[in-house]
């Protein structure tokens, strides 16, 4: 494979790569968003039962 060739895909590849870690970035800080609301709902329903 030509150097000019390889560079290229070389540049698709890390772009993909960043691509996906921002993806799973993003999914895991979602979760997070997720978990703290679903904590303050249970301290809200505990303060609302008793």
């Amino acid at each position: 494979m030509n150097a000019e060739l390889e560079y290229s895909v070389m540049q698709y590849r890390a772009s993909e790569l960043r691509r996906a870690a921002a993806e799973e970035r993003r999914a895991r800080e979602a979760g997070k968003g997720l978990r703290s609301e679903r904590r303050n709902r249970s301290v809200l329903a505990k303060l609302l039962s008793s």
